[in-house]
């Protein structure tokens, strides 16, 4: 994807609900009270560690260290250090204030949901990025869902986020034609990570963000260090 294409792109997306769900996302993220009280977690088949990657690295450039998430992951290896060994037991000693941040690309299953539905009851904040799961919905405080086939496309955008042209849309032709890129999780995760690391009023802030999301997507802009996996 060309430099053309990214700008069209950020253009045409800047004002569409997406950003309303990601930044609602980030909000409640952001409001977590300090360090170490964000816990993170995915499902038995997918860790979210491409999304841990991206909060840690917002909070060292944002100067916001409660982004910085603790991954809770179902069997930590043994011999993992110790902010990869953290099992599902952190979430059973949940706290009241804490965010427990879960990432579902597919269902969450029963213990995870009792899990979750134990750190509620106790006074956690729950935030969800799921894939249309209605029971882990209905724990969630603030959710956003990416469907089986993406995000949920606003008016004027085709399949896979492939613009279509429209009387509002101002993009040569030779661009919009080869403008795509997929509606997934991993550009959910990262416009949820890049919301985070701004201030609430921070409007300005927010388009050079998204100018840098399309950037690493695009291959223009390097992407930030991923957590290291051991085991």
């Amino acid at each position: 994807m060309d430099a053309d294409r990214v700008a069209a792109l950020r253009e045409m997306l800047d004002h569409t609900p997406w950003w309303g769900q990601a930044r609602g996302l980030a909000d409640v993220v952001r409001r977590t009270p300090g360090p170490g009280h964000l816990l993170l977690v995915g499902t038995p088949r997918v860790e979210p560690w491409h999304l841990a990657a991206h909060l840690d690295d917002e909070a060292r450039t944002s100067g916001q260290g409660q982004l910085a998430p603790q991954l809770v992951r179902w069997r930590p290896p043994a011999g993992a250090a110790p902010h990869l060994s953290i099992g599902m037991a952190r979430l059973e000693a949940v706290g009241r204030g804490e965010t427990v941040f879960v990432v579902a690309p597919d269902d969450a299953p029963d213990p995870l949901l009792e899990r979750i539905d134990g750190a509620r009851r106790t006074g956690a904040t729950v935030v969800a990025l799921d894939a249309g799961d209605d029971r882990l919905g209905g724990l969630a405080h603030e959710r956003m869902v990416v469907t089986g086939t993406g995000l949920a496309i606003p008016a004027g955008l085709g399949t896979g986020l492939e613009p279509t042209p429209d009387d509002d849309t101002d993009v040569p032709a030779d661009v919009l034609a080869g403008l795509h890129l997929p509606a997934s999780f991993d550009l959910a995760q990262h416009f949820v990570s890049a919301a985070a690391g701004l201030a609430p009023d921070d409007r300005l802030g927010w388009r050079a963000r998204l100018s840098h999301v399309l950037g690493v997507i695009s291959g223009q802009t390097a992407a930030p260090g991923r957590a290291r996996r051991a085991g």
